[in-house]
């Protein structure tokens, strides 16, 4: 693979060259030390969904492919209960081949799907609970409503962080200290917005998808601005045709 002489920067100018197990290798990260990757998908005008409002849109199987990995590679996926209902998330499950994968290396067959809902307005009958091969866990805060807490009790553990909003700081902590320390985060912005004004963010992933969309969509993040930005690296590009894969991690890391 071709290495930038000036930062040892690993370009991939072709994603048909890698196998799975070379994307795999790509993406891991020490496994002994917290990290929290971000992945999201956008139009060249920064859209974070097509016109009928879905991410699906801007995705093809290429970019699909890594969001597999991605998910194959993480001990929690981590979205907000927005995005589980408007994208209409499926029980999270892996196939064969990468079940295998993370069996070999001593991981659970699947990872566990974590839901961040303050308002825990979310459907016990959904797939990615009801459905789910893992028990899924949900964070809320104490203002979430106890009867909708007792009907998502039998789908999921639902644990409270938080008084009038979650603290994802003190949630994660706890995931991470409790056998869950990579996680990947599929947002939606409300979310990332939350977990990049609190400095959570390790890594990002971007996909850009070469549409121009123009204006309605909303961006990859959204909620109140941040005192300070954090400095991203780029660690590696891959390119599908027009298609470009962007990975970043936070400068230092």
């Amino acid at each position: 693979m071709p290495r930038s002489p000036s930062a040892g920067r690993v370009v991939l100018t072709a994603l048909d060259s890698l196998d799975d197990a070379a994307l795999a290798d790509l993406y891991t990260v020490d496994r002994d030390a917290p990290w929290l990757r971000v992945n999201f998908v956008t139009s060249l005008d920064g859209a974070s969904a097509a016109a009928d409002g879905l991410s699906g849109g801007l995705s093809d199987p290429r970019d699909k492919r890594v969001f597999g990995i991605l998910r194959m590679l993480c001990d929690g996926l981590l979205v907000g209960a927005g995005t589980l209902r408007r994208e209409g998330y499926r029980a999270l499950r892996l196939d064969e081949p990468r079940r295998r994968w993370r069996t070999a290396r001593g991981l659970p067959a699947f990872p566990r799907l974590i839901v961040v809902s303050g308002s825990l307005d979310l459907d016990p009958a959904q797939a990615a609970l009801a459905d789910a091969p893992v028990r899924p866990i949900i964070l809320t805060c104490e203002t979430a409503p106890a009867h909708r807490r007792d009907a998502l009790a039998p789908v999921a553990d639902v644990l409270v962080y938080g008084e009038r909003e979650v603290d994802l700081p003190g949630a994660l902590d706890v995931l991470r200290r409790t056998g869950l320390p990579q996680l990947l985060s599929e947002g939606g912005p409300q979310l990332l917005g939350a977990l990049t004004a609190a400095d959570l963010v390790d890594e990002l992933c971007l996909t850009l998808a070469p549409l121009l969309v123009g204006p309605g969509p909303g961006r990859i993040t959204a909620g109140a601005p941040v005192r300070a930005a954090r400095r991203m690296r780029l660690a590696h590009t891959i390119r599908a045709d027009d298609l470009l894969i962007l990975r970043y991690t936070r400068d230092g890391a």
